[in-house]
């Protein structure tokens, strides 16, 4: 009976040491994430800004990358705003790899963090960083503060359950444990593969590198893990967070997918080369922070050997960072060519994008930061507007093709026109997808913890796709009454209708060209009057035009009917006018 109740017992305990572990795995992965994104709310646009105006050369730009990933702890938000500057081109491919080559050093500053939080009791700091954390987020002015503090705090909570957890566990004494490990030739170069495959898959399946590095800190400081199948388990980390953004990056456009390869190419080439000097390296990493690789629990002793390995935290922070500024330093010099592998391999899709409803800038899975997804919504939103006023070109022309002077032009015409007007409704149900794709993705980043300045840009860009939804339907009207007028048997518009139809759909044009130089710009440089100035104009020709309208058909220079459509168009103008000016509003912040 006492020998089940024993068996009951280390069951209940081997459980019990389970779920702290992957409690404490939570709390670091959740305190990573809560910081990171306080961090960017904090400094987001200005780090936009940062990346537009430092990246100047290669040099520079990997500076900018580590600097900003090592401000906002995240090498997936530093690569989500690359990749989106590359788009919308205000930075080269070249640019951007030198940029995610810097923030692979930036990223190593965390796990320094963890080295620390590893070495060191600082469990008992959290919890005053707790009670000012809390008293800071209820403070508007301080809130993101406030997050910062409380992600930090719950990081090193996590990293002091988790050095308490490994302790707790004994693994250095854990005879099955090292049997496990001691199966393995540690001279073999096997081995070194086995361990790397093994860290790549970890991080794959737990898509978490930190977790995974938290993980080998505790296997190596508790004497458990060697040495090197430890850094051959860092080295598989660096690959398995690639494969997850190029996963992410399939269903993202080609620039996207070239920067995540990029990426990828960088870690791989690394890890190559690294496995030709491998333990020359390490016994050099190890030199630096005062390890000794020979040391032995038989021959020091059991407290100088656990003594020894409680260096191996900060061992592996020290081979993370000086694996990566070499690697950087190594193939800063062949950015060109890598430039030309990835656009090799990744070739841009044969289709037709005009055509083809495919969201160009905002993909699902790889974007993952709230804050920095909103940049990707304005690219998107204006890609939307520029395919309304190629849409607005495509009824002008239409308006083109239905004034033929002969009925023997119209009939040679009648496929050409049949043709466009086709195409002007694949845009109209284009411009409703747009607006529903775009809706839903800003309505899932709202869901998410914003700055109050997110929150309003958010609010904006909703009433903005609303409005340039509303310039489609316009569009399609005018089409609409064209091709009505063009297969009925009303007469012809006078050659001073169709003069004033021109010059009207001019006015319009200019229009849509102010406010797709809004969106591709930045509104403070913008002056709001020009759109203002536009509309009037718009707004008073159509006044003019619709009295001298009235007079024409009183002094019968036309029809009723044609009259009635002319006037159908001059409206649908003036309507698509007051849209444009609605989206210029909601971007300039006018209410």
């Amino acid at each position: 009976m006492a020998e089940k109740r024993q068996i009951y017992k280390l069951i209940s305990m081997s459980i019990w040491i389970f779920f702290k572990l992957l409690g404490s795995l939570a709390l670091l992965m959740f305190g990573m994430k809560t910081m990171s994104e306080a961090l960017q709310k904090m400094a987001g646009p200005q780090l936009r800004h940062v990346l537009g105006a430092m990246t100047t050369n290669r040099f520079t730009g990997m500076l900018t990358g580590m600097l900003v990933t090592a401000s906002v702890q995240s090498s997936t938000a530093t690569t989500v705003m690359t990749v989106s500057f590359v788009n919308a081109g205000l930075l080269t491919l070249a640019q951007a790899i030198s940029v995610i080559m810097g923030a692979n050093i930036g990223t190593t500053l965390t796990a320094w963090i963890m080295s620390a939080g590893m070495s060191f009791d600082i469990t008992a700091a959290v919890y005053p960083a707790f009670f000012v954390g809390i008293i800071l987020i209820y403070q508007k002015r301080y809130r993101y503060i406030g997050d910062f503090l409380f992600g930090l705090s719950f990081l090193l909570l996590g990293l002091g359950t988790l050095r308490a957890t490994g302790t707790e566990m004994n693994l250095g004494e854990n005879q099955a444990l090292l049997d496990f490990f001691a199966s393995f030739d540690r001279t073999s170069f096997v081995t070194t593969l086995v361990f790397l495959l093994l860290g790549g898959i970890l991080t794959f399946c737990v898509q978490s590198s930190a977790a995974v590095m938290a993980i080998t800190m505790i296997l190596c400081s508790s004497g458990a893990l060697p040495i090197y199948q430890g850094i051959a388990l860092v080295m598989g980390e660096n690959i398995g967070t690639t494969v997850t953004s190029n996963l992410a990056a399939l269903s993202a456009n080609t620039q996207a997918r070239r920067a995540a390869l990029a990426h990828m190419f960088f870690n791989v080439f690394g890890v190559i080369w690294i496995l030709f000097v491998f333990r020359p390296f390490i016994d050099m990493v190890c030199g630096w922070v005062g390890y000794d690789v020979t040391m032995t629990k038989e021959a020091n002793g059991a407290a100088a050997f656990l003594a020894n390995s409680a260096k191996l935290t900060f061992v592996l922070a020290a081979f993370h960072t000086s694996f990566n500024v070499a690697n950087t330093f190594i193939l800063i010099w062949f950015i060109p060519q890598i430039e030309r592998f990835v656009c090799w391999v990744i070739k841009p899709k044969r289709v037709d994008e005009e055509e083809d409803f495919r969201l160009h800038f905002i993909t699902a899975g790889f974007m993952k930061t709230p804050e920095l997804s909103v940049l990707e919504a304005q690219k998107e939103i204006q890609s939307f507007s520029e395919r309304m006023q190629r849409m607005f070109g495509m009824v002008i022309e239409l308006l083109n093709l239905s004034s033929s002077a002969t009925a023997k032009e119209a009939k040679a015409q009648a496929g050409d026109f049949n043709k466009l007007y086709t195409r002007i409704e694949k845009y109209e149900g284009i411009s409703d997808n747009m607006e529903l794709e775009i809706a839903k993705y800003l309505d899932s980043v709202s869901d998410a913890h914003l700055s109050d300045d997110t929150k309003a840009k958010i609010r904006a860009m909703l009433r903005e796709i609303s409005e340039l939804e509303s310039i489609g339907d316009a569009c399609y009207n005018m089409a609409r009454t064209i091709n009505r007028k063009y297969n009925g048997k009303q007469d012809h518009f006078t050659e001073r209708q169709y003069d004033h139809i021109h010059q009207m759909m001019g006015l319009t044009d200019q229009s849509l060209t102010e406010m797709n130089r809004l969106l591709g710009g930045r509104k403070e440089s913008y002056d709001i009057n020009r759109s203002f100035n536009i509309e009037n104009e718009i707004n008073n020709y159509r006044n003019q035009l619709k009295a001298q309208n009235i007079a024409d058909i009183n002094n019968h220079e036309y029809t009723y009917a044609v009259g009635t459509i002319y006037m159908d168009l001059i409206n649908e103008c003036e309507k698509l006018g007051d849209y444009v000016v609605n989206v210029v509003e909601a971007r300039m912040g006018v209410r």
